[in-house]
This record gives structure tokens, sequence and C-alpha cells, in this order.
């Protein structure tokens, strides 16, 4: 049986009909479900370019292949096209395949509207919260009061009609979204041997300076790049001696970069660009003493387990599943510029707490090796692949 996997992601596609991605949604990625279905269809919007983005991944292969959907940016051009996703999505649909929807999506919300017509089951992959994607701060848009209410309602609805829910959160999502039918929680993450240092970091003598590293889209404020800049920029003034890289990129990083600069940090925050995954990122972490994510949303941040398996101690805020990963000592309430402020020198003036927490984060990112997930993956893919196989033959009689 072949799947029928939807997401919100953006591809490319080149004229020979190679489909590409940048750092997320490689190959790879595509391949785990191959372990129970035969071929795998992704559905979401594909660009139609003449070269790929440089530094960007193939993203199909070998029994992957692409159900393009009408390329929008926005909700106004998604307005603007929605017709055409629509149909596009309905014509995929002609075939029996099993179908799962990462979810928040508006590419799941067309398809689960079909499937319901045709009483198809479906699951769903829970990777992130509405709710706290439209907070105040993490959007712009006239219309986020509208969607705070909107999205999370729509998915609400869709793990209530799932046969099968996967979550990215062990607990957090599951409550605030709950699928009665099956659950499980699985986490995106992909952690190879590589992917870990050999052991903990030793006690770090003197003082400074102290290099923080954070890494995130810079296309909206979800991971709230501007309050760390402004906490930054808050120990600074009261001499601490500190730098900040910012790993990532997109449509605000002038703006952050005029933030920076307006608060005296030029020489003090460095912006490296998108990275590729994998061993450039793994080296910016590697020279960093801390890891800080005060996201304003969060399913469960890849970035910060990546950063736990290099030894890395971490700060990250209270929303998604981040207390999942790290005690309510390394927490701080999102947007809060002055708690952040505080927990930095809090947590930078005691060595051997830095040293404590380090080890802890090692140790806890090794629940999620790839090999502790793909058996909760593989049950997941299987309990739809079932109830696709019962329905289908409810359709034969």
């Amino acid at each position: 049986m072949n799947v029928l996997v939807s997401l919100e992601h953006r591809f490319e596609r080149t004229p020979g009909g190679t489909v590409w991605t940048d750092t997320m949604f490689p190959y790879a990625f595509w391949t785990r479900y191959l372990a129970v279905f035969d071929q795998v269809q992704v559905m979401a919007r594909v660009r139609e370019v003449p070269l790929p983005s440089p530094g960007w991944k193939e993203a199909s292969g070998e029994n992957v292949s692409f159900a393009a959907v009408p390329y929008y940016l926005g909700p106004w051009q998604y307005l603007w096209r929605r017709g055409a996703v629509n149909r596009a999505v309905r014509s995929a649909l002609k075939t029996e395949a099993a179908v799962i929807l990462r979810v928040p999506s508006r590419i799941g919300a067309h398809l689960e509207r079909w499937l319901l017509h045709s009483r198809r089951p479906y699951g769903v992959e829970v990777v992130g919260d509405p709710y706290d994607v439209f907070a105040p701060g993490a959007f712009r848009h006239p219309l986020r009061p509208f969607f705070r209410w909107w999205f999370p309602r729509r998915l609400k609805s869709q793990c209530r009609r799932a046969c099968a829910a996967a979550y990215v959160t062990e607990e957090a999502l599951q409550r605030r979204y709950p699928c009665p039918a099956y659950t499980v929680g699985v986490s995106d993450v992909e952690l190879s041997p590589a992917a870990f240092v050999p052991g903990p970091r030793p006690v770090r003598r003197g003082s400074g300076p102290y290099t923080l590293i954070t890494v995130g889209s810079l296309n909206h404020f979800y991971k709230a790049p501007d309050v760390l800049i402004e906490a930054v920029g808050g120990c600074v003034r009261e001499d601490w001696d500190l730098r900040l890289v910012l790993v990532g990129d997109g449509k605000y990083r002038t703006e952050l970069e005029s933030r920076a600069a307006a608060l005296g940090l030029d020489a003090r925050v460095r912006f490296a660009g998108q990275l590729p995954a994998g061993e450039a990122v793994r080296e910016e972490l590697d020279q960093a003493d801390l890891f800080v994510l005060p996201s304003r949303q969060e399913g469960l941040p890849r970035a910060m387990v990546e950063a736990m398996a290099r030894g890395l101690p971490c700060i990250g805020s209270t929303v998604g599943g981040i207390p999942e990963l790290l005690p309510p000592e390394d927490l701080v309430p999102p947007g809060d510029v002055q708690a952040l402020m505080s927990k930095l020198v809090e947590v930078l003036g005691d060595p051997e707490r830095l040293a404590r927490v380090a080890a802890r984060n090692l140790e806890k990112a090794g629940a999620y090796r790839d090999e502790v997930l793909e058996a909760r993956r593989r049950a997941f893919y299987q309990r739809v692949k079932e109830e696709t196989e019962a329905w289908r033959k409810t359709r034969d009689h």
C-alpha cells in the first residue's frame, strides 16, 4: 500500500522533475515511511525553478514522489489560490493510498474535507500548536486574533476525527488536541550516532566571553530571536561579556540586524545564515557555551535536542514540548526579556551548574536516538495502514 503525506513546507522542482528542499524534509526523511508503505507521495507547495537554491538537497527519489499544490506565500496568496489548491488536493485523492496529514496545515484542512466526505480514514502527525503560533508577538497580521481562534479549533477537529495520531511531544500537544482513537508520542528528531558527543563537557574555568547560540528560521518571530537579542543587550549593559550566534535566515533578518546595531551589539551578534543540517550546525554548537531558545511557540524543538546531544546546557521557554526536555529551573516565560536576562546571569555565573546541566542534557538526548523512535513511528504507520485496508474492503463490498 502507498501513502499520501501532506504538509505545509515549500519545495522547489527543477525541469528534470527532481524536487528540492532546504534543511528540512530531504529524501532521507521520507524513507522512514517506506518501512511500512511501498511508496510515498508528498503533497505540498512546489515552485518550478530552473536551478535549485544554493545548498538545497534532493527531496524526491526512489519510491518518493510529489503531488504539487499551487505555490503560495502567506494568507492573502493562499486565499487567491484557494480554489486551485482544492482542485489539486481532490485530484490527489483519486488513489486509494493511506493518508497522513502533518498538521497544522491549510493543505491538510482541504484534504480532511474530502476525506470526511468519503468516510475515508486518515492519520495525523501533530507537529505544532496554532494557539501559540498566533500568540501576540509571534505573528504579524491584522487577522491574528481570528487565526488564533480558528486554527486551534480546526486542529482539534482533525485530531478528534483521525484514526490515529502521532504527536512530536509526550504530553503537551496531546492535552490540547486529543485523539480518542490511537495515539503515540514520537519526535521528528533524527539523531544518528554522529550527532552525539562522546562524553559530557568539563567544567569551564574563568570568566567570559561566553558564546550563546540559537537555531531557527528568521521568517517569523516564533523562536523569539528579538527577545534573545534584547536580553543579550541587557546583560552586556550589566558588564557581561557575551557573544550571540543566530543560525538561520529569513525575511526578518535585516530588521533583527538593525535591532542588534541599535543596541550596540554589532561586534557581539553574528548572523550565521542558513547552514546545511548536520556537520555545519554541529560545528557551531560545539563552539558555544549555552543554547538559548526563548520560543513563543513550539512542538518539540529539534534544534534543542540536537544541542543537547552535543552536551550543551540549554535555556528555553515554557511553551509546547520544551518543558518535556528541560527542568523548571532552566525555563523562562515566553516574551519576558527581563526573566531571560536574569536566567542567563544565573546560569552563566555558575560553572558547576553549566557542567551538571550539560551532562544531564546529553543523557536526555539519548531518548531521541533513531533506534528508540523508529518502533513508535512504525506502530503509527501500521495503524493507519490497517484502518485504510479495512476501509477499502468496505468499498469493495
